[in-house]
């Protein structure tokens, strides 16, 4: 975990030498990240990542010499502590929901501020999901989640709130502050969502609601 006064460490992974070019000098001129290092294709970036151990690693998907998704395939199988935020030059980008699937934190497009990308590193560092509204939308074609029926079960009027909270990045020990419930409250209520949802984690069931509706 990062702790609030320590930089965040970041290895920046991207087949063009000016998008890395340009993510380094973006993030080492600003205040409270440190770029450890930079990968061209999948296996370097998990080959860099074994070995830097960055809080984050700023992810491209498609790359020859071995792409982004696999890449966060085997860093989610070794266990690896970074987490992953994909940043994709798409927002029709198919690898998005499997990127997700494999194990990545979130995603935003490349042409996201960069307030916005500051903003999406420190949430993923602390584990929060990080959700591109304008990636989400491209999603509701893609996920793959069983249509709602007439008997399905809908989310309670609180898992609809807890829902919100994690669409905006908000962590659990937040959830449970500004609803003013314990933790393992908030747990329970994930657990009932991703159920009704269709869904394992945090960034799915975001995904799902805005395919549903249920986030607007």
């Amino acid at each position: 975990m990062t702790s609030s006064d320590a930089a965040i460490t970041l290895l920046i992974v991207d087949d063009h030498p000016v998008v890395r070019d340009g993510l380094r000098g973006m993030f080492q001129s600003a205040p409270g990240f440190e770029v450890l290092g930079e990968a061209s294709t999948g296996e370097e970036a998990v080959a860099l990542t074994n070995r830097l151990d960055p809080d984050v690693v700023l992810m491209d998907l498609r790359m020859p010499g071995g792409g982004g998704v696999a890449a966060i395939a085997e860093l989610a199988r070794t266990g690896a502590r970074a987490k992953v935020l994909v940043l994709t030059t798409y927002d029709t980008d198919s690898d998005t929901l499997p990127a997700i699937e494999a194990g990545a934190t979130g995603y935003l497009l490349k042409d996201a501020p960069r307030d916005e990308l500051f903003t999406a590193v420190r949430a993923a560092a602390e584990g929060r999901t990080v959700l591109s509204p304008a990636v989400a939308s491209r999603l509701v074609s893609r996920v793959r989640t069983p249509a709602p029926t007439p008997g399905e079960t809908p989310l309670s009027a609180r898992e609809r709130e807890v829902l919100i909270l994690v669409a905006r990045g908000t962590s659990n020990r937040e959830i449970a502050r500004e609803l003013f419930i314990s933790e393992a409250t908030v747990k329970t209520h994930l657990t009932h969502l991703y159920a009704k949802l269709g869904v394992k984690d945090r960034a799915a069931a975001v995904a799902t609601g805005y395919e549903r509706g249920i986030l607007g």
